[in-house]
């Protein structure tokens, strides 16, 4: 089986734990794709993607997931729905996580996230995930009183580290068994955001998007991106890679994404199964035996 080897990007971020917030851009390069021609490549990645989702699904013996974090309003679901709308939905599973349930919380933070794994041959996604436990969380420690941990607390500063640390061991173990992970900041700006929720509120059609609380995270904003540094540098390694993918245009989002992935199942050297020589000539019988009109 061939070994899983994150593709190049500008996105990408790197390994050294030198990434910087303040230094990804939240738009497009100046040079890339009109709209227009962005749309279009978007959609031949997408005839391709669910082409190599069928050899995927054949192939049986490895797994995609993919892990999506944003700030509200960065267009998770909408760019979930384009990249993968050839996707047979036989061979792909969406789950989102909200807040957990008092199920949930009875168990360790990576608990509820490995019932929803992918299965072999299939696509998963992650619509938030279990880096909830290092963003929100670490935004607001005040959650972490629901959780009933073992007390004494280590102080916050190590509490995070451990959960990076579990991350790291968690994704690595997922990569030894054939999941290959691919984890996507959409990296929305500030006033995009602020743009973005408006239309939520003088849209009538969006108005069931809009949540209160997505204005009051806001005033946490700073807070967030810090939380957001550090994650993607404790946690992006060659195994299960980060990319932070600017978000400001929708149309340039899907198309980097869908080109990161389909790039990462070509590069999986997938091919559909083949019969060894007893099975051949097993088929070869049935074959004979159709081909007789009776």
């Amino acid at each position: 089986m061939k070994a899983f080897s994150a593709p190049d990007s500008p996105w990408r971020v790197p390994y050294d734990g030198g990434f910087e917030v303040a230094k990804a851009p939240t738009r497009p390069p100046k040079d890339s794709l009109d709209k227009a021609g962005r749309q279009a490549r978007l959609a031949e990645l997408v005839e391709e993607l669910a082409s190599l989702q069928h050899i995927l699904y054949a192939h049986d013996h490895r797994s995609l997931l993919l892990v999506f974090q944003a700030m509200d309003a960065a267009g998770k679901d909408s760019t979930i729905r384009a990249v993968l709308s050839g996707v047979d939905p036989a061979g792909c599973q969406v789950t989102s996580f909200k807040q957990p349930s008092s199920s949930e919380l009875e168990h360790d933070f990576l608990w509820r996230t490995t019932l929803a794994l992918p299965e072999r041959g299939r696509i998963g996604v992650f619509n938030r995930s279990y880096y909830e436990e290092v963003l929100a969380v670490r935004v607001h420690p005040e959650f972490l009183q629901a959780q009933r941990l073992p007390q004494p607390m280590p102080p916050l500063k190590q509490l995070w580290a451990d959960r990076y640390e579990s991350i790291r061991d968690y994704e690595k173990h997922l990569a030894r068994n054939g999941t290959v992970i691919l984890k996507f900041w959409l990296h929305v700006g500030k006033e995009e955001q602020r743009q973005r929720l408006l239309a939520r509120l003088d849209e009538p059609a969006k108005n069931w998007k809009f949540n209160s609380g997505d204005v009051s995270e806001r005033q946490h904003w700073n807070r967030y991106m810090r939380a957001y540094q550090d994650a993607l540098n404790a946690t992006s390694r060659p195994c299960a890679p980060w990319y932070a993918i600017p978000a400001d245009s929708k149309s340039y989002m899907r198309m980097a994404i869908a080109e990161i992935v389909v790039q990462t199942l070509r590069g999986l050297d997938l091919r559909y199964p083949t019969l060894d020589a007893s099975e051949q000539r097993r088929f070869a019988a049935m074959r004979r035996a159709l081909a007789r009109k009776t």
